[in-house]
């Protein structure tokens, strides 16, 4: 502290020189030239000495002190934190717009200003506030906003790999495998529990919302309900295939119907649906390349025989060297994973 004291006194000193050199010289470019200063720092140092006195020679001026004269009052202010805590995903033109309804006249920039004093310019420090002030006050959280808070989370950001017991978290992701003379493209669904890596896949022709129904609807959950199983979790990316309003989108309203969690991964980070990108590395490896060098298929129908064969080795046949699966197969680990479920809820009983 006595060091800057001490710096801020040398200077004020040095501008206090070159104004008393101006003066005896009767010649400002003269001085200036002396002490080392442009004619308009010259100008600046005489204006504040002639307006602050010594206190403005220091570097730094007196400046308003107290709130700035065109900032909200703190009534308004409150108005804006509680509506923030109730729609916590609205823009500050949407916050203004609705507060004027209600007779409190603010502005969008006066919205934004009131979040940057609290910290709240995001919509995830916003979500992270109405978290925060769920466990302090223990409000009532809606659907919405717990479903917003929990995909925002960075907690449940990282956890969406973690799978504890079979049927916990099921990954499930595009592929396109190539394409095939006179049909187009063909496009792999894939889906792989990410607990035992038991895989289903399915060949179609496009990328759609219904591809993707199709195939939890008619491979995969019947043969979890096979086993008296109930899928908690489905992880996708953020493809339009499996992302879409809640309301309208097919594969939204199948999951809601079933009562499935949907998490999605981070945009542009493939890692984070490691399980299911590594399948489709085994896929083309030991699947696909070795079947298009060998075998020349003239329908979707005959790619998808082959693949079912191929799955049904790499389900029950193929050991694997995955972490936790230590050579088993992926229907071992299945089985393995029911088992433990129900001995943790018969020691329970």
């Amino acid at each position: 502290m006595t060091t800057n004291t001490n710096v801020q006194t040398k200077a004020a000193r040095r501008k206090l020189n070159l104004l008393e050199l101006a003066g005896e010289l009767e010649n400002v470019s003269k001085a200036c030239k002396i002490m080392g200063y442009s004619r308009q720092q010259f100008y600046e140092i005489r204006r504040d000495f002639q307006t602050y006195g010594a206190q403005g020679l220091l570097d730094k001026l007196p400046g308003a002190t107290g709130p700035h004269p065109n900032r909200v009052s703190d009534e308004i202010e409150k108005a804006i934190m509680d509506y923030c805590l109730i729609h916590p995903t609205h823009g500050c033109l949407k916050v203004a717009q609705q507060l004027n309804l209600q007779d409190i006249h603010v502005s969008s920039g006066g919205v934004r200003g009131v979040w940057q004093r609290n910290k709240l310019t995001s919509k995830h420090q916003r979500l992270m506030r109405l978290e925060q002030h769920h466990r302090e006050t223990n409000i009532e959280l809606s659907e919405k906003h717990v479903r917003l808070i929990e995909r925002f989370n960075p907690e449940f950001r990282e956890r969406h790999i973690q799978a504890d017991f079979t049927g916990d978290l099921v990954a499930m992701d595009t592929f396109m495998v190539g394409t095939l003379k006179g049909i187009g493209r063909i496009y792999l669904q894939t889906v792989i529990d990410c607990h035992c890596r038991h895989a289903w896949g399915r060949l179609y022709t496009s990328k759609v919302p219904v591809t993707a129904v199709q195939t939890l609807n008619n491979d995969v959950l019947p043969f979890f309900e096979s086993h008296n199983i109930k899928v908690k979790t489905i992880l996708t990316d953020n493809g339009r295939e499996y992302c879409g309003r809640e309301d309208q989108h097919p594969f939204e309203l199948f999951l809601q119907l079933e009562e499935i969690e949907h998490r999605t991964t981070k945009v542009r980070r493939p890692q984070s649906n490691g399980f299911v990108e590594r399948l489709h590395r085994t896929l083309l490896d030991e699947h696909f390349r070795i079947t298009g060098r060998t075998k020349f298929c003239e329908s979707i129908d005959e790619m998808q025989t082959d693949l079912d064969v191929y799955l049904y080795h790499y389900n029950n046949e193929r050991a694997h060297q995955g972490r936790n699966m230590n050579g088993r197969t992926p229907y071992q680990v299945f089985i393995d994973g029911i088992k433990i479920d129900d001995g943790d809820l018969n020691s329970a009983t």
